[in-house]
């Protein structure tokens, strides 16, 4: 399973994205801000690829995604939550966008979740 994310809508609070997986949309996202040096819980991930496995998070107590091997970040996930304030580096899902804020987050993250469980494949993520 091949997702990508492209960053589109940069603000200086959060990042708003488009995700496809295997070149369909799947949903928007929200990271944090792109930023030249790393400001703990408020910078984006680096751009490239990355894989991905699904384990048990200490921190939600279920299941998530985890984005293996980023540079100078640990524990970046894929969840729900809405804008920069509910995420510390970690991509969130929505499947509605406005101005920093990403909407219906639980929807777009259960059914992108189920997708990923079902894979029979090795789950990469590209960020452009």
């Amino acid at each position: 399973m091949k997702i990508h994310i492209k960053r589109l809508h940069k603000t200086e609070n959060s990042t708003i994205g488009e995700m496809t997986i295997d070149g369909k949309f799947e949903c928007y996202t929200l990271e944090d801000v792109e930023r030249d040096v790393k400001i703990k819980s408020e910078t984006a991930i680096p751009k490239g690829t990355y894989k991905v496995i699904i384990n048990q998070s200490n921190r939600f107590k279920k299941l998530l995604p985890l984005l293996l091997k980023v540079k100078g970040f640990e524990g970046i996930r894929i969840h729900a939550g809405n804008t920069n304030h509910d995420t510390e580096g970690c991509i969130l899902v929505g499947r509605t966008r406005s101005v920093d804020f990403i909407g219906q987050s639980r929807k777009a993250f259960d059914s992108l979740f189920k997708k990923m469980q079902n894979s029979k494949e090795e789950i990469s993520l590209t960020i452009s």
